[in-house]
């Protein structure tokens, strides 16, 4: 390693150690079949936050990413591009790079238990089978992190792999907002402090 290339490292460290850090991720797959569909939830709501906040993804450990400051805090938004069942992967990569506790770290997704659009905050909970969550624990070692579960109740009793690769109806899509909304309060609420 060269002087310089080590000299940035340093910087680098150093204004990781000094600045707090939070690392909101949102679940889903990749690719533009999967766009408006059930399980990708995670990644709509953090499209939303990046509209919001006026800011683009860009990709790196094979994930997308966009950051914010909130409050004096860097605020780091994560999409997996690994796929649901691996989504762990990149998640554990972006923790090490930036030297994040298991607090610093909450996870949206989809959840089949709830009824659609309520919204749960959870911390130190099981996997719940889901398959995102539950390579998320493997890689962190631990269940040990913040997430929000965000109901698509199965009502229509389809098969479980169809219905949440299935797109929301136009009625749903309407209400996305305002559960949108309520993800943003449980966060400001519970993790953002």
């Amino acid at each position: 390693m060269q002087l310089k290339d080590y000299i940035q490292v340093c910087q680098s460290q150093i204004y990781l150690v000094n600045h707090k850090m939070k690392l909101i991720v949102g679940l889903g797959n990749p690719g533009n079949q999967y766009n408006d569909t059930r399980h990708n939830v995670g990644f709509m709501y953090l499209d939303r936050v990046a509209e919001f906040n006026h800011i683009t993804f860009t990709k790196k450990f094979n994930a997308e990413y966009a950051d914010y400051n909130q409050n004096g805090e860097k605020i780091i938004l994560l999409k997996p591009n690994t796929f649901m069942n691996n989504s762990g992967e990149a998640v554990r990569k972006f923790k090490n790079f930036f030297n994040l506790d298991n607090d610093d770290i909450l996870i949206v997704f989809d959840d089949l238990d709830l009824d659609f659009g309520i919204t749960r905050f959870k911390k130190d909970s099981s996997h719940g089978g889901h398959n995102g969550i539950k390579s998320i624990i493997s890689h962190l070692g631990t269940q040990k992190f913040a997430r929000v579960k965000i109901g698509i109740c199965n009502e229509y009793k389809k098969d479980t792999k169809e219905f949440v690769l299935s797109k929301f109806s136009k009625v749903e899509i309407k209400e996305l907002p305002f559960i949108y909304s309520d993800v943003t309060n449980l966060i400001d609420n519970n993790f953002n402090k």
